[in-house]
């Protein structure tokens, strides 16, 4: 969330940031609620005071001025409640290098690395390769799992793993702290990070038998975490963390869910779209100076290039425009990669500067040399996210006889060069 302060100082900057994001919010109607929050937090103060002076010989004036408080305080309350779920919708301000647009038409290419393939033979989408060589099953993920359910079978299995722990090992060898963190999470990890309130509908909520459950904490709700940016996050609420120990560089491994409630009838068949996937995710806090910050979002945009080079596939970089770019980031980019069944680039990879806009949700801050209290600037990218790039691998590096080359960079982890039919 952005500061109150900063909004009241920068209102027609807001307004822009709610039209451009396409962000259904009345600023005016924030702005006025707010100044009634603070004429009854001065009248139920000014009472307070007057309560204290009051002596014992004033017992009627007493009640008739802790009836008032009463009243006005529980009107505090609810105004208080309604300002904080307004405050929750104001998005972040974007960079002024930002492509403005409404949707994802408005977004930009920036960089493209990589030469597209030419096949000389009937090209197989990674469905087909799937069969084929028996590493993928849809049908029956589809049976067992339901919509979207998926197998993956055999060398399938090693490549994905090969690919999770190439990344782990990259982000080990450049300082980042490796975490796996729970992928069950609380209701406040997902507000802090911005995925709640608007994006809960793509949000998996846990059923509990609540009924059986022994203790308050079990009956709490919790939720599937859709990226282990919430859970890594909220490591650190709650916290003032020392300005040397900044920046903060996680690398994190998780399951993921995602309902993708907002994606009905798109990309249906095969991985590209899947309820479930691993990933690794990189997450970075550091102090809140914006050179410095967009230095490390380039870094994190950087990592994931070094990844894609590495395996040899085709990639391009895209600015995010206001429209597509979500309520909270300052600053986006999308890596998208090369996939052959789709004739077009797909995206992989999604890089953010969010600014302190999620730090004060989760009131992460810092203790600078002068021991001033500041918010940090939070960051995140992917790294890799599986299956989905598992069909940018199979669709490039297959082969005439039907089989899929390796990339060399793997095959320490894999312990073969290919996959063949069976």
């Amino acid at each position: 969330m952005l500061d109150i302060k900063f909004i009241r100082e920068n209102k027609d900057l807001v307004d822009d940031a709610i039209k451009n994001k396409n962000i259904s919010l009345d600023l005016d109607a924030l702005l006025a609620l707010d100044d009634k929050r603070r004429e009854l937090i001065k009248e139920t103060e000014e009472i307070r005071a007057h309560q204290k002076k009051m002596g014992a010989d004033q017992r009627d004036q007493a009640k008739e001025l802790k009836d008032k408080y009463m009243a006005l305080d529980y009107e505090l309350k609810g105004i208080e409640s309604e300002f904080e779920s307004m405050m929750l919708l104001v998005p972040n301000i974007f960079s002024p290098d930002s492509p403005i647009g409404s949707d994802c038409s408005g977004n930009q290419e920036i960089y493209k690395w990589g030469k597209i393939p030419e096949f000389d033979f009937d090209l197989k989408d990674h469905i087909q390769l799937g069969k084929d060589l028996d590493i993928i099953d849809t049908e029956i993920g589809t049976k067992v799992g339901g919509f979207r359910g998926y197998y993956l079978k055999n060398e399938a299995v090693i490549l994905q793993m090969a690919l999770v722990w190439h990344c782990l090992d990259k982000l080990r060898e450049k300082g980042y702290q490796l975490m796996i963190p729970p992928t069950i999470i609380k209701e406040q990890a997902l507000i802090g990070s911005g995925h709640f309130p608007t994006g809960k509908d793509n949000i998996y909520q846990v059923a509990a038998p609540r009924d059986l459950c022994q203790n308050e904490e079990d009956k709490e709700i919790k939720y599937l975490g859709g990226t282990s940016e919430s859970a890594l996050l909220a490591y650190y609420s709650n916290q003032a963390i020392d300005e040397s120990q900044l920046p903060i560089k996680m690398g994190g491994y998780s399951h993921c869910y995602r309902s993708e409630i907002g994606s009905y009838g798109k990309d249906t068949k095969g991985l590209y779209r899947v309820h479930e996937f691993m990933k690794v995710e990189q997450v970075v806090l550091c102090k809140d100076d914006l050179q410095e910050s967009l230095a490390v979002f380039e870094e994190l945009k950087n990592n994931a290039c070094e990844i894609l080079e590495e395996l040899g596939l085709p990639y391009r970089v895209l600015a995010i425009c206001t429209g597509d770019m979500g309520a909270g980031k300052y600053k986006m980019y999308d890596i998208e990669t090369w996939m052959p069944s789709r004739n077009e680039y797909g995206e992989t990879h999604s890089d953010s500067h969010l600014t302190d806009w999620q730090a004060r949700r989760l009131n992460i801050k810092y203790k600078d040399k002068e021991g001033n209290k500041k918010f940090v600037y939070t960051l995140n990218n992917t790294m890799i996210a599986s299956p989905r790039i598992l069909i940018a691998l199979l669709e490039n590096f297959q082969q005439p006889d039907g089989s899929v080359k390796i990339p060399k960079v793997l095959q320490k982890y894999t312990g073969f060069e290919s996959i063949k039919p069976k």
